[in-house]
């Protein structure tokens, strides 16, 4: 059982929200999945936005935590170049994790989509998490990828369209595609 009902109610609401989507989860279906009464819920967060928004930081710190041990596990087995192996290992994580039974599609194009004001905060988290992977891709490209910015966002750019690709057409092999084309932008 969870340390405490916070992190119980992030933990379900995440679930709940990355399953059946944001607005089509009601805070009644948190509370009853939860067992955490009305009140204790409103005493952790002042507004189901404020929940939302706790399952999005929880939802990046997750991603971003399973994405690094994938790749560090993937590079060390990968035939690849050397320097190629980080950044093409990413593109296996997420094929491994399109496969998994625990793919609905990504949280954060789900989210931006359903609040797609670029102001409103929630959109504004979907933002935070996509620049996360952005600058985490730059840390794995080879030091010889001059222009390190550009090359990441291109790199990003085949993730999430491997992401909707595999969400959208059930395509399960959209990451290896990903990745054929990653290797072009990289130039091998």
């Amino acid at each position: 059982m969870k340390e405490n009902k916070k992190d119980l109610l992030i933990d379900i609401a995440q679930n709940l929200f990355y399953q059946q989507g944001i607005r089509a989860t009601g805070i009644d279906l948190v509370l009853a999945n939860s067992g955490v009464a009305k009140k204790t819920l409103y005493n952790h967060f002042d507004s189901k936005e404020a929940l939302i928004i706790a399952t999005l930081e929880r939802r990046d710190q997750q991603f971003m935590a399973m994405m690094q041990q994938k790749v560090t596990n993937l590079t060390a087995s990968q035939t690849a170049t050397q320097e190629l192996k980080p950044t093409l290992a990413l593109f296996d994580a997420h094929y491994e994790w399109i496969n998994s039974d625990n793919f609905h599609g990504c949280m954060f194009i789900n989210a931006s989509a359903e609040y797609p004001v670029a102001e409103d905060p929630i959109h504004l988290m979907c933002l935070q998490h996509k620049q996360n992977i952005v600058g985490y891709i730059e840390t794995l490209l080879p030091t010889a990828i001059s222009d390190k910015p550009s090359t990441a966002l291109q790199l990003a750019l085949l993730l999430d369209g491997a992401i909707v690709m595999a969400h959208t057409m059930n395509d399960k092999n959209s990451a290896r595609f990903a990745k054929q084309a990653a290797m072009k932008v990289l130039g091998h």
